[in-house]
């Protein structure tokens, strides 16, 4: 199988950083099905193109059998592992490009960070629904789409369509993300995997869903394709995406978790972390607030539609998710008046940007925990010590509740770089009020365990009271 991704953002050549691949090199990667060669058809300033080939080897793919499965002879070289191409795509591209799908780049790491014109084709991919579910999938994410269906034969026409399309896709779009979307979204076309599936392919998919999937309105669909149509493990996944803080109700099939939420009346966490959080600024006079790390905009929907807020401001490094909270808050059907309360912009945290400052509030909420701990001082620094604003509300995780979820193992989310519990919190939080003028007072939020404490913890600094 054979992708490419083009890129007219100047210069173009910016491409082998981010990748990581030189453009005037020619490198071939073994995996354990074949050999993923990587090269580029053009590197220009204007114009920079990458290429993923991928040879399928089908005895390679026979003699990975472990040696302690059954030994079949003949009939482990006949089999249709070596026909879920999708699937050994998706993996082979996910390995080649590791690092720039973790969104890493040490040269250009402010571009790693940003949306740019990106333009993507595969000639042939599978694609069991048609192209319908091609534009179903992608569109929602930003990309335009086009989705040729390919002939049985053109020879006969009567024959009708192929399972196959040619899909060429084209948006703004920050390269780790479109990475993490063909690594999911490419089986799930093909509805076909090349190996078992676990209970930790629920942790693979949250991981490269991070930021697009819980948001996105054919989620059940992709979860089920995804996850080989194991409704167990769909289930799973779906309720974590809800606890994770997609709304409950705008999942189109709930989980079991999600059923028993609803059954015994319980408030979702993340519902109880949006009224926490409301609630203090309200407390603290705030008319100003900035949401810092806003994703598709929930929380914002909910400053919008509290009259005491009078300017509001969601910031967000994917472009995605901005598109996303614009429309959740119907941006384009405001009046005037009230579309002037709100600014949504793209931006890094760990990057000084003076559409920080001047707020009377700023929120981090379940943010944090995705920075890489070397990072997190640049953070600290750009909002405490440049922004500087009256007050900075703060929520994460408290690790030691983990063992309250029946089946997690690791951390909450694949994505997080780390958790606190509550001592590491306040010694954190304590450090930062040191360092930049501002004390510090801690909370739980959700239901108290007498010996665990609570799921979510809430830090709010202030700085001199909030204006």
């Amino acid at each position: 199988m054979l992708v490419t991704i083009s890129t007219t953002h100047v210069p173009a050549t910016d491409l082998g950083y981010l990748l990581h691949k030189h453009p005037g090199r020619v490198q071939d990667f073994t995996q354990s099905f074949g050999v993923a060669t990587v090269f580029y058809p053009e590197a220009t300033g204007e114009r920079c193109t990458v290429a993923l080939l991928l040879d399928v080897d089908p005895i390679r793919l026979a003699r990975e059998r472990a040696k302690n499965s059954p030994d079949f002879s003949l009939a482990q070289y006949v089999n249709d592992r070596s026909y879920a191409a999708s699937s050994l795509l998706g993996v082979a591209l996910a390995d080649v490009f590791s690092t720039a799908r973790a969104g890493r780049c040490a040269h250009r790491q402010e571009l790693a960070d940003s949306a740019i014109p990106l333009e993507i084709t595969i000639p042939v991919l599978p694609c069991r629904g048609g192209a319908d579910v091609a534009h179903r999938v992608f569109e929602p994410l930003g990309w335009q789409v086009e989705a040729e269906p390919i002939a049985l034969d053109e020879a006969f026409p009567e024959w009708g369509d192929s399972r196959y399309i040619r899909l060429r896709l084209a948006g703004v779009v920050r390269l780790a993300d479109a990475l993490n979307q063909l690594y999911v979204l490419l089986p799930v076309l093909d509805e076909f995997k090349h190996y078992w599936q676990g209970p930790d392919e629920v942790d693979k998919l949250l991981r490269s869903g991070d930021g697009w999937l819980a948001d996105h309105p054919a989620k059940t669909l992709i979860a089920r394709r995804y996850l080989g149509r194991h409704r167990g493990l769909a289930h799973v996944a779906l309720a974590r995406l809800a606890e994770l803080g997609d709304e409950v109700e705008d999942a189109a099939e709930a989980g079991e978790e999600e059923i028993a939420q609803q059954e015994d009346g319980r408030v979702p966490l993340n519902a109880q972390r949006h009224e926490a959080v409301c609630q203090a600024l309200l407390d603290l006079g705030a008319k100003s607030v900035i949401d810092l790390g806003c994703g598709p905009g929930q929380f914002l929907e909910r400053l919008v539609s509290t009259p005491a807020f009078t300017r509001i401001a969601g910031c967000d490094v994917s472009a995605r998710s901005l598109r996303n909270a614009a429309r959740r808050l119907r941006l384009d059907r405001m009046s005037e008046r009230q579309s002037a309360r709100i600014e949504l912009f793209q931006g890094a945290l760990t990057y000084e940007d003076p559409r920080f400052g001047g707020f009377d509030a700023a929120v981090l909420m379940e943010v944090v925990e995705h920075i890489d701990p070397p990072r997190l001082q640049a953070l600290e620094r750009v909002i405490f010590g440049a922004a500087k604003p009256g007050a900075v509300i703060v929520t994460t995780p408290n690790s030691a509740y983990n063992v309250r979820y029946e089946g997690l193992t690791g951390m909450r989310h694949p994505d997080h770089r780390f958790e606190w519990d509550r001592a590491q919190f306040a010694q954190w939080s304590d450090r930062v009020a040191a360092a930049y003028g501002y004390r510090a007072e801690r909370s739980g939020i959700g239901d108290a365990d007498e010996v665990l404490g609570t799921a979510t913890q809430m830090a709010i600094f202030t700085r001199g009271g909030c204006p």
